[in-house]
């Protein structure tokens, strides 16, 4: 849980303290927008910023912050999928991921952001660990061992 006293829109990281080892873990900043059609209120934005942390803990080191933009995109009309949640990850040395999804109400348009969010993570993050783990055929002078041509036996092929 983030500390009370940290404000999240002041440019400081939350953090919170591990129960079993006394290392710092550092939250990344969230920041939950709406226009004014959507009402929201302190324990929805909370509900928001839990879900997204359990849900993208684990590219903690590399997404700096998130942004959330939630509007209602037929404030004045009735209908399916008219609520809407944009979510943005800011990246650590790489540029940012969007994605956004519509539901009927709030609680499905967060969750399905979120969800599609953690898929483009996945393959974002996929790709650039296989780029790193590609070997290049580029290199110069680096043969591996078996490939290394055969030792010459000290005749030359048209001497008699």
């Amino acid at each position: 849980m983030a500390r009370p006293d940290a404000d999240p829109h002041k440019g400081s990281q939350p953090t919170r303290q591990g129960s079993a080892t006394a290392q710092t873990e550092t939250l990344m900043q969230i920041h939950v927008n709406a226009n004014k059609s959507v009402h929201t209120h302190a324990s929805l934005e909370r509900w928001a910023r839990e879900e997204l942390n359990a849900s993208l803990r684990r590219f903690g080191n590399d997404i700096t912050s998130v942004e959330m933009h939630l509007s209602d995109e037929n404030s004045d009309r009735i209908s399916p999928d008219h609520k809407r949640c944009l979510l943005e990850a800011r990246l650590a040395n790489h540029p940012p991921v969007a994605v956004n999804h519509q539901a009927g109400n709030l609680d499905e348009a967060i969750r399905g952001a979120i969800d599609k969010l953690r898929r483009a993570l996945d393959h974002t993050f996929g790709k650039l660990r296989d780029q790193r783990d590609r070997t290049s055929i580029r290199r110069v002078g680096e043969l591996p061992d078996d490939a290394a041509p055969p030792a010459d036996s000290g005749s030359t092929p048209n001497a008699h």
